[in-house]
């Protein structure tokens, strides 16, 4: 059993994440384009899950990386995958959710937490105002 827990990415709170981040760590929100679009976290570079192989070499290995999504699972697989590589990742507890229950800020300014499903996505694409 010791060997799964080494396999389990490490984890910061917001507080620890804060630090990290302040620090100089990379912040990565792993979201799809229609949860970026809608809010996310200050200082954030989007690389969607499923774009991250392709794009990994963009991140610095010298730097941590704090990788979120909506509320765990897909920031738990990033920070695997991107541990595996070498880069030293770290998931934020709670996502983008707890994030924004403790009422910390998200850009652009009014944004909000999207539903990460395929549905939501088909709505959200209905309010965008259309740019003719």
């Amino acid at each position: 059993m010791a060997d799964a827990a080494q396999n389990e990415p490490r984890e910061a709170g917001r507080d620890e994440a804060r630090k990290l981040i302040a620090d100089g760590a990379q912040l990565i929100d792993v979201r799809a384009d229609h949860e970026w679009d809608a809010g996310h976290l200050a200082g954030a570079t989007h690389v969607p899950l499923p774009e991250l192989p392709q794009r990994i070499d963009e991140l610095d290995r010298d730097r941590p990386v704090v990788v979120y999504c909506r509320g765990g699972n897909r920031s738990s697989m990033a920070a695997a995958a991107l541990g595996d590589a070498g880069f030293d990742a770290i998931k934020l507890s709670e996502g983008i959710v707890g994030w924004s229950e403790e009422g910390l800020p998200l850009e652009p300014e009014g944004g909000y937490v999207a539903d990460s499903g395929e549905a939501a996505a088909i709505l959200q694409a209905q309010k965008k105002p259309s740019h003719s």
